[in-house]
C-alpha cells in the first residue's frame, strides 16, 4: 500500500484506460487506518441499508409512503456505495491501478444516475413528510399507492436521463494523455482535466444540471422543512414536539450533508485545483452519507426497531409477549 510514481505516454491519440490514484499519494500510516475502516464501513451499510429493505418488506405495518420511499433510498445507498467503494478498496492492494476507458465511463454513469436519483428522491420523502404532519386528514388520499409509484418513477428516469446525457458528452471529448485520475473514482472534474481539448462548455453544462439536481431540490425540502418546524411549534404536548423535531432534526442534517457537500463539488464552473480536497468532500456524500441512513432510520426509528424485533423473534420462534390485562381494572371498568 505504497504510494506508486507513473509514467505516462505522451501523444497519445488514444486512452484505453484510466489509473485511479485514490488515496494512494497519502503517508502509509494513514492508509494503513483507512484501508479496514473503509472496509467497516462498506460492511456496515450493506447490511445496515439490506436490515431495512428486509424488514420494510415483510412487516405489513410498515407498507406506508414513508417507508415504501425509505425502501427506495435504502436500495439507492447500497448500489451508491458499492459503485465507488470496491474500487477504491483496490487502490490499496492492487498493482495496477486501473480502470478501462469504457468501466470509467459506466462507473460515471451509475454513480450521477443513482446521485441525481437520490437528490429527487429525498425532496420527495420532505415533501411526505410534510403531507402526513400538515395534512395528516389527507395524507393517505394524497399520498395513494398510484402517486407514490409515480413519484418513486420519476426519480428514477429523471435520474439515468440526466447523468446519460452529462456522461456521453463527457466521454466524447479527446483524451490524449495523461491518464492519471487523482480521484477513488470517476468523477466529472478530474476526468474533465485530462481531456486535450477545450472543456469550458461541458463545466457550464455540469454547473447548470448541478444547479437543477441540487440548490433546486434542497430549496424544496428546506420548504418543506419549514412547514413541518411550523406545524411542530403548534403541537401542545413538549413529548410529542420533541419526538417530531427529534426524527426530523436527523433527517434534515443527513440532507444538508448531501446537498451541501455535491453543490459544493457540482454547481462551480471551475474544476478545482485542490484534488485532496475534493476527494474528501467526495467520501461525504458517496461514503457517510448512504453510513448514516441506516443509522438514522432504524436506531432512531422506533417503527422500524418495533419490526425488527418482531422479526428476529419469528425467526428464532420466539413468541412476543402479550401485553398483560389487569383483571381488577377490567372488572371495576364494567
Amino acid at each position: 500500500m505504497r504510494s506508486t510514481s507513473y509514467k505516462f505516454p505522451e501523444n497519445q491519440s488514444n486512452i484505453d484506460e484510466f489509473i485511479l490514484l485514490g488515496f494512494t499519494n497519502f503517508n502509509t500510516k494513514i492508509q494503513l487506518f483507512i484501508f479496514p475502516l473503509f472496509i467497516f464501513i462498506y460492511i456496515f451499510t450493506i447490511l445496515g441499508n439490506l436490515t431495512i429493505i428486509t424488514v420494510v418488506t415483510l412487516d405489513s405495518l410498515l407498507h406506508t409512503p414513508m417507508y415504501y420511499f425509505l425502501r427506495h433510498l435504502s436500495f439507492l445507498e447500497m448500489c451508491y456505495i458499492t459503485v465507488t467503494l470496491p474500487k477504491l478498496l483496490n487502490t490499496f492492494v492492487a498493482k495496477r491501478k486501473t480502470i478501462s476507458f469504457y468501466g470509467c465511463c459506466s462507473q460515471m454513469y451509475c454513480f450521477f444516475t443513482l446521485g441525481v436519483t437520490e437528490c429527487f428522491l429525498l425532496a420527495v420523502m420532505a415533501y411526505d413528510r410534510f403531507v402526513a404532519i400538515c395534512n395528516p386528514l389527507r395524507y393517505f388520499s394524497l399520498m395513494n399507492k398510484s402517486t407514490c409509484l409515480k413519484m418513486a418513477t420519476v426519480c428514477w428516469v429523471s435520474g439515468n436521463l440526466i447523468s446519460l446525457g452529462q456522461t456521453a458528452s463527457i466521454f466524447s471529448l479527446p483524451y490524449c494523455g495523461p491518464n492519471l485520475i487523482n480521484h477513488f473514482f470517476c468523477d466529472i472534474p478530474p476526468v474533465l482535466k485530462l481531456a486535450c481539448t477545450d472543456v469550458s462548455a461541458n463545466e457550464i453544462s455540469v454547473s447548470v444540471t448541478g444547479f437543477l439536481v441540487l440548490p433546486l431540490p434542497f430549496a424544496l425540502v428546506l420548504y418543506s422543512y419549514g412547514r413541518i418546524i411550523a406545524a411542530i411549534m403548534r403541537i401542545s404536548s413538549n413529548k410529542g414536539r420533541n419526538k417530531v423535531f427529534s426524527t426530523c432534526a436527523s433527517h434534515f442534517i443527513s440532507v444538508t450533508l448531501f446537498f451541501g457537500t455535491g453543490a459544493f463539488t457540482y454547481v462551480r464552473v471551475k474544476t478545482s485545483d485542490a484534488p485532496d480536497h475534493d476527494k474528501l468532500l467526495s467520501l461525504l456524500y458517496s461514503v457517510v452519507t448512504p453510513l448514516l441512513n441506516p443509522l438514522i432510520y432504524s436506531l432512531r426509528n422506533q417503527e422500524v426497531k418495533g419490526g425488527l424485533k418482531k422479526l428476529i423473534h419469528q425467526k428464532v420462534g420466539i413468541k412476543e409477549p402479550k401485553p398483560s390485562i389487569n383483571v381488577n381494572s377490567s372488572h371495576n371498568d364494567q
